[in-house]
Formats: structure tokens, C-alpha cells, sequence
């Protein structure tokens, strides 16, 4: 009987497509289970909105506090290798998706296309939200409490620059809440029409953008000049019309208004972060993990500011944020804006409400609201 030649094992090039073949397979039927369980996902939620009866529109079913805490699960479960940060992007983009099933969230912020404060809504909302842009941080509130935006978004603090006066200054006559809030790492970019450092003159941006970026101006652009915009979209729709002219803006932006990107990022700060708070309507329930704002005047005497904060001290309550701003009361006249951990139905903050009530001449609640999440 003839010997055979022994077989030769199959090289590692030969079995690689056979093994490519079988995990693009297995891929697939991931994604099949993926989908089913997302349409599962989807029908389940037509039957909490069933369950709440015949509800006028979206915002009616939107929750913040249990869409804070479902993201929270999600970031306590998950083993890797995405990211929390991508995985939270991800099922929010879900649940906006479940949600505008019922009718799309109608959200206001300070416009136009492109902005901060859009990406901000992207973040917080998902990509099913109705996104309305508005010329001013005004008109955003107007536009929530006419109802004819369900939510506003707008900027309240910069890690560098600190807080939103514009902002914070609404709160005094609004009967507006905050009811969410949401952190945004910011990349400031030079964009311009031609592209060229050499050939600017003249830069347009929001009052922050400059703010953030003025190291950087002044070194590499010492003797152009610095024009004010309503926004940083404002400002690349202006700087797109000369080829002098350049903009402080996002990379979103520069591909919304066919500039080009001629630094960037240019923010002085590396951990530049924009903090943007949701206003609506209503307060909402507890999350289990929350902030408390609070607009508190008192007359100017001595040891004002100590009476003010004592009871926080007293009934364990951490403030995260102090703020004075000129009060609309009388000349030198003060109001604070506090930033606490908690909501405002836990015992400890009811107490340093009442703690607060006899002293102060003002004690507003702004909103209690889930922290943000990354």
C-alpha cells in the first residue's frame, strides 16, 4: 500500500477569511438581537405611555429622573470595551428615538445651527428631538414659557470664564425651572474663508469664545481685532462673507458654514467645559443622585453671607456653587445663587429652607434636577 504524504496544517492565510466569514456571521446575528430587543424596548414604552392615559404631547411623558437613572444603570453594568461615555450616547439615543414615538421633544436654545449650545441639546435630548433655534438666551426662555418649546437649553457656566451673567440674570422674574443639566467639553477652532493666519484682521465670536481663547489671540493674532457676536454660529455666518475675516467656533460649525479650519483647538484651558442647565416648566421628581439651585437676597448687614450658609453647615447640606449677582431690589443690594447636592424634597433641604426663611428677604427655588451624568 502506497504511504501518504502527511497532510500539511492549513496555513494561517488560508484560514483567515474562513474565520473572517464565521465572525462577520455571528456580527450579523448580534445585530438582528439588537434590533428585535430595541423594537421590543420600543413597544414597551408605547405601553407606559398607554398606561398614563391620553396625555396632550411628548413632554407630558418625558421624564428626567428616570431617564437619569436608567443612564446611571447603564454605567454602573457596563464591563467595556466601549466607554460609559459611549454606551450612555448610545441608549440615549434610544430612549429619544422610544420616546418621539409618542410626539418629538420641542427644544429651544441660543441658535443659530451649530452652536455650543445645539451640541448641548444633542447630548441631553438625542438626535429625535425637535431642536429650535432662537437669537437670544431671552427668547429661549420666552419660547419655553409661551409653550411653544417644551425645554430650553442654555449656557450657565464656563470652567475658565465662570458664570453666564445673561443667564443667571433670567432667573430673577422667570418662573421657570431648571430640571436638568448637562457638562460639554468645548474645542474652540480659528476658522476663515481662505484659510490663511496671515490674511485675518478682524475676528468675530461670542464674548465667552474670546474669553476662552484670549491667550492664544494675543499671542498669535496681536493686532486683529475682536468683534462680539449673539453666537459663535453668528460669527462664522459673518466671518464667511470676507476673506479678512476670521471665526472662534466649533468644528461643527466650520462644516455648517463651509469655512475652513485654520487652527485649532485654540482654548487656553484643556479642560475647557461649558455647563449648560435645562429650563422647563415643572420640577420633577427625585433621581436619587441630584442638584439644588437656589436664588436666596438678604439685606446688605453685616454677616450676611454667614447667615446665609450657616444652616447649610448645619443641616450637612454641601454646596457645590456660590454666586452674587447685583439684586433688582435696590443700589448695592446683592442675591446669591446656590448650588447644593440634593432635591428639594429631601428632609435636610426642607429644613434649610425654614432655617432660611426668617433671614433672608427672598428664597427661590430655581429647580432640583439629576447631576449630570460625563
Amino acid at each position: 500500500m502506497p504511504s501518504r504524504s502527511p497532510r500539511k496544517p492549513a496555513s494561517p492565510k488560508s484560514a483567515k477569511p474562513t474565520e473572517l466569514a464565521a465572525v462577520r456571521l455571528r456580527i450579523d446575528a448580534i445585530d438582528a438581537q439588537i434590533q428585535d430587543l430595541i423594537q421590543e424596548r420600543a413597544r414597551f414604552a408605547q405601553q407606559v405611555g398607554r398606561a398614563k392615559g391620553p396625555l396632550k404631547s411628548a413632554v407630558d411623558y418625558y421624564r428626567p429622573e428616570r431617564e437619569a437613572q436608567v443612564l446611571r444603570m447603564v454605567i454602573e453594568r457596563n464591563p467595556g470595551p466601549l466607554s460609559a461615555e459611549e454606551m450612555v450616547r448610545l441608549f440615549r439615543e434610544i430612549m429619544s428615538s422610544c420616546l418621539a414615538q409618542q410626539q418629538p421633544l420641542k427644544i429651544g436654545f441660543l441658535g443659530p445651527e451649530g452652536t455650543f449650545s445645539e451640541q448641548a441639546v444633542m447630548k441631553h435630548f438625542g438626535q429625535s428631538a425637535r431642536r429650535l433655534p432662537l437669537s437670544s438666551i431671552e427668547e429661549v426662555f420666552q419660547e419655553v414659557e409661551a409653550g411653544n418649546a417644551d425645554f430650553g437649553v442654555v449656557p450657565i457656566e464656563n470652567s475658565g470664564e465662570g458664570a453666564v451673567h445673561s443667564t443667571l440674570d433670567m432667573f430673577f422674574n422667570s418662573s421657570l425651572k431648571m430640571c436638568g443639566e448637562i457638562e460639554l467639553r468645548v474645542h474652540q477652532f480659528l476658522l476663515s474663508r481662505g484659510g490663511s493666519l496671515e490674511a485675518i484682521e478682524r475676528v468675530y465670536s461670542h464674548p465667552q469664545s474670546l474669553a476662552q481663547c484670549r491667550g492664544w489671540l494675543r499671542e498669535y493674532l496681536p493686532k486683529a481685532e475682536r468683534i462680539a457676536a449673539a453666537s459663535n454660529a453668528e460669527a462664522a455666518r459673518r466671518a464667511r462673507n470676507a476673506d479678512d475675516a476670521a471665526a472662534i467656533a466649533s468644528a461643527t460649525a466650520a462644516a455648517v458654514y463651509g469655512l475652513k479650519i485654520v487652527e485649532g483647538p485654540i482654548e487656553d484651558r484643556a479642560d475647557n467645559t461649558t455647563r449648560f442647565v435645562v429650563i422647563g416648566r415643572e420640577l420633577f421628581a427625585p433621581s436619587g443622585r441630584d442638584k439644588t439651585s437656589l436664588l436666596v437676597a438678604a439685606g446688605d448687614r453685616p454677616g450676611t453671607l454667614f447667615k446665609l450658609l450657616e444652616p447649610l453647615a448645619k443641616r450637612g447640606v454641601n454646596m457645590t456653587k456660590i454666586e452674587s449677582r447685583p439684586s433688582r431690589e435696590g443700589k448695592w443690594q446683592n442675591a446669591f445663587f446656590i448650588d447644593v447636592e440634593g432635591h428639594i424634597e429631601d428632609p435636610a433641604l426642607q429644613r434649610v429652607i425654614g432655617d432660611l426663611g426668617p433671614f433672608a428677604a427672598q428664597v427661590k427655588i430655581l429647580g432640583s434636577y439629576p447631576a449630570a451624568l460625563l
